[in-house]
């Protein structure tokens, strides 16, 4: 655990420096429509692991939630019980999961699952190694709870590999976020900012003694675009009611018992909508192009099949495919390579940036696309990216 801290307080530096230097918004201006496209499509592909597979191993409890979700989120979402709320667009997740849930728990009261596979009871029962009694009452997080944080630079150098798959993960999601929000797309100032500010959250991490750092939630993407919520507000005041009850061992330990299948069937519908919002981008490219056809689909069969490679390699052998006598050489490569869209958008913007780039402007979907780069571009843009509680004067646009 010192180890890790170390490795997160150190790697951090690589986002905080992309991010306020706006490096990471001066290479954005290499993103296209047709870039893109792959990349945020690849965000949501890239975890179908998280999917179905996982339903499988409770079909008794994932099926449901499944059905009931496309029930209430899309056949009964203009049924109004107050006049001037869709109660059932708008909290299907706080509906559905206790329903499933208490579903669940009485199957596994009755003993439903008592002399069955090891998987299937990991999966189904919500009483699993006694979670709540087990967890504390009071526990709360301060900085090197864990001691001395340890700084060694193999485990930097490797750390700072998932950071950079978390910053273009990032910057997927938050094209993602912006079209589900029916907002302008981020300029490269917002990009940036946001790559800093994640930077600080993971640079926090490695101080509290995170097991993980902090990056994008797809699940949240998904969710703007399931419920169609997107005001700031409302992620205010989740964050709050994180931060408070992250005291509280007894809480985190009774959601921490709701079976994975019901998770899984919300993230068959999650992940599927940031899927394709990446697709919509193509809607302002030509797609009777063959250069912006051949782009497309090779960035996307790449960006599968090439981290299934890595990820089936590392499983039979317990170790990447890079395999030389440098160890953090090695976890960077993997790393890499194991991330879905980094390898789409290592083939997208490649390919873009180099073929018949300049005949293939309008193709790409540049003449669209161009006006958002500024944040001055758009007028939106200041009512969309605007910092709360005037913060923006100690962050002006640039």
């Amino acid at each position: 655990m010192r180890a890790i801290q170390g490795a997160m307080i150190t790697s951090s530096s690589l986002q905080i420096v992309l991010g306020y230097s706006q490096v990471w918004g001066l290479f954005s201006r290499f993103f296209s429509p047709l870039g893109m496209a792959p990349v945020v499509g690849l965000v949501g592909l890239g975890l179908l692991d998280r999917g179905f597979l996982l339903v499988g191993n409770c079909v008794e409890i994932g099926i449901p939630m499944l059905l009931i979700v496309i029930l209430l989120s899309q056949y009964l979402k203009h049924v109004r019980l107050v006049r001037t709320v869709p109660i059932f667009e708008r909290f299907t997740v706080l509906i559905c999961v206790p329903i499933i849930w208490v579903y669940a728990h009485i199957l596994t009261s009755a003993g439903a699952y008592r002399n069955t596979h090891v998987i299937t009871q990991l999966s189904c029962r919500t009483d699993r190694a006694r979670l709540i009694y087990a967890a504390p009452w009071f526990k709360v997080p301060y900085p090197l709870q864990w001691g001395k944080p340890t700084f060694n630079a193999g485990h930097t150098f490797a750390m700072m590999s998932a950071v950079l798959v978390s910053t273009i993960e990032s910057t997927g999601a938050y094209k993602a976020a912006s079209r589900l929000a029916i907002a302008t797309p981020p300029p490269a100032y917002v990009l940036s900012r946001g790559i800093g500010w994640q930077g600080i959250g993971i640079m926090l991490d490695g101080l509290c003694g995170s097991l993980t750092g902090s990056t994008v939630s797809v699940e949240n993407v998904g969710l703007l675009g399931l419920t169609r919520v997107g005001s700031r507000r409302v992620v205010q005041f989740s964050a709050g009611i994180m931060i408070f009850f992250s005291i509280f061992g007894k809480f985190g330990a009774l959601f921490a018992s709701i079976p994975v299948p019901i998770f899984a069937a919300l993230y068959c519908v999650l992940f599927g909508l940031v899927a394709s919002v990446g697709l919509s981008f193509l809607q302002f490219t030509n797609m009777n192009s063959m250069r912006n056809l051949f782009i497309t689909g090779l960035s996307l069969f790449l960006g599968i099949s090439v981290p299934q490679y890595f990820n089936q390699f590392s499983l039979t052998s317990r170790h990447g495919p890079v395999q030389t006598h440098s160890g953090w050489f090695n976890a960077f490569l993997n790393t890499i390579f194991s991330s879905p869209p980094t390898v789409g958008l290592i083939v997208a913007v490649v390919l873009d940036n180099t073929i018949e780039v300049e005949k293939s402007k309008k193709d790409r979907g540049m003449p669209w696309w161009a006006k958002f780069r500024t944040f001055r571009g758009d007028n939106r843009n200041e009512e969309f990216y605007t910092l709360p509680f005037n913060l923006n004067r100690f962050f002006p646009p640039t």
